[in-house]
């Protein structure tokens, strides 16, 4: 007897693409699994909210792959009983696909939702507010969304990505790679889909991108994501799967560090004092160009310990990387 989607998810060992790396299987059982006892409508999420800076592998799969992942939202309506589907969009994607995206779900119970302009949005448990009508403000879990998500129901969500390979998996196609991102300072910007287990060095010398001049790189994400000097890139990239390439000589790490800083501060939700009042501190020292350590250490601590979200608490990743790594090496520091 052909094995059920749900235990092939498992066997595969398909983690979720949106940065957590859940695994997948586990999760579809877990909405299964609610679904089933409590004998209710079942909400399935493909989310495309895309939006940091330099991270593009969502538009990528949607552009060259759309069949593939409206097969993978079909093999979730036909694995959970009583279930519909929402593709929410970031709202530039929105702009451009929704009519191709339209026609290629056609007949099926999906429907279109469009993400707001801000960042945090993109969180699964903003997306369900938006979904419902609501402002755009992340959720205290538990309950979790496979259990108690959109309007009370199981919900799953998922990124773009995944279902491309829910869809892979379910045909015996899946090779345990991934689609990777790279940009910045390099010859070669694209995406690129690599073994999930390729290192930062492998991926940019497998994709001619290892630049000649002295360089660090920002992975898992262009705000987000943790900076990596050249002898730390033995390892496998994370979170979004996005590698920005950095030339030492030629980049303002202050205006770098502004950059993101105006990102969160656009993107966050408003709501806890942490990450609104945290990263608002940050780029005030940013903009100084004066970085008291220990205030930034009491910053980071705060950030990451009581912030409401996952946002707040990747916000003090980047700044604090960037500044041991780059800024106290150089004595710039006030």
């Amino acid at each position: 007897m052909e094995k059920d989607i749900i235990q092939k998810l498992k066997d595969s060992g398909l983690t979720g693409r949106g940065g957590a790396g859940f695994p997948a299987g586990v999760k579809w059982e877990a909405v299964k699994n609610a679904s089933q006892k409590f004998s209710v409508k079942t909400y399935i999420i493909c989310n495309a909210a895309e939006g940091e800076p330099d991270v593009f592998k969502d538009k990528f799969i949607l552009d060259n792959y759309l069949p593939e992942i409206i097969n993978g939202i079909k093999i979730a309506l036909n694995t959970f009983e009583n279930s519909v589907a929402y593709i929410y969009l970031n709202h530039n994607y929105y702009d451009e696909s929704k009519d191709k995206i339209e026609r290629t779900a056609s007949g099926l119970p999906i429907s279109l939702v469009k993400k707001p302009d801000k960042y945090i949005a993109g969180e699964e448990t903003s997306v369900i507010e938006v979904i419902e009508g609501k402002r755009p403000e992340p959720r205290l879990k538990p309950p979790y969304p496979t259990e108690a998500g959109l309007w009370g129901g199981p919900t799953l969500i998922n990124n773009v990505e995944t279902f491309y390979y829910v869809s892979k998996v379910s045909k015996g196609e899946y090779k345990n790679t991934r689609f990777f991102c790279v940009s910045g300072d390099v010859k070669n910007k694209g995406v690129f889909e690599l073994s999930e287990n390729f290192t930062v060095k492998e991926i940019l010398r497998q994709t001619q991108n290892f630049p000649e001049a002295d360089f660090f790189v920002q992975v898992g994400g262009g705000a987000c994501g943790q900076i990596l000097l050249t002898n730390e890139l033995n390892q496998p990239v994370c979170g979004a799967g996005s590698i920005v390439v950095y030339d030492k000589e030629k980049t303002d790490l202050f205006e770098l560090m502004k950059k993101w800083a105006d990102f969160f501060i656009k993107g966050n939700c408003d709501k806890c004092v942490p990450c609104r009042e945290g990263v608002y501190r940050i780029s005030e020292m940013v903009k100084t160009r004066k970085i008291d350590k220990k205030i930034l250490e009491d910053l980071c601590f705060v950030l990451e310990n009581t912030s409401f979200c996952p946002l707040g608490k990747s916000a003090a990743i980047s700044f604090k990387s960037l500044i041991n790594k780059l800024i106290i090496p150089t004595g710039k520091l006030f």
